[in-house]
């Protein structure tokens, strides 16, 4: 599909599920990588990831730009546009646009993994469960003022 052909679809599918007209550009973007597509609030114009029609199909396509339209609609009638707004939530279910799109195959988002260190002061025994580590050369225990020592590091997932 080329350009041309994306700007006639969007058009269509904003008569067909809007009933309203779409007088902006549409494109594609290669450089979009974690989004299906955007709305560009200062232009009015819409793009699209192409990767999600090559790997996905034309049904993923048409839902994004289904998305993206509702964007568009709502922030040129001075509506709530915004993914927490209730009239964006609306007008997704009403045209069946999807409120967020489909992860792309083999690109999984990769979660943090959670760490937790365990200190216990050497003086009274007194445990301490951090997220981040702590100097034990110059922070002490705050109860007894004894040395902290690292007990160990539990990865959780």
């Amino acid at each position: 599909m080329e350009q041309a052909e994306l700007q006639l679809l969007v058009e269509k599918i904003s008569i067909e599920s809007f009933g309203k007209q779409f007088n902006h550009q549409a494109s594609f973007n290669p450089r979009l990588r974690s989004t299906g597509g955007r709305y560009l609030l200062g232009s009015h114009n819409i793009e699209i990831n192409k990767k999600y029609l090559d790997e996905l199909g034309e049904k993923e396509l048409i839902g994004i730009i289904k998305h993206e339209l509702c964007h568009y609609h709502l922030h040129l009638e001075g509506k709530g546009y915004q993914h927490k707004d209730q009239e964006f939530k609306k007008l997704l279910k009403k045209t069946g646009a999807p409120r967020f799109c489909t992860q792309l195959p083999g690109r999984e988002v990769k979660r943090a993994v959670k760490k937790i260190l365990i200190y216990q002061c050497t003086k009274c025994q007194l445990i301490y469960r951090r997220k981040r580590s702590i100097d034990t050369n110059r922070y002490v225990c705050g109860k007894c003022k004894g040395k902290l020592k690292k007990i160990k590091e539990v990865t959780l997932e």
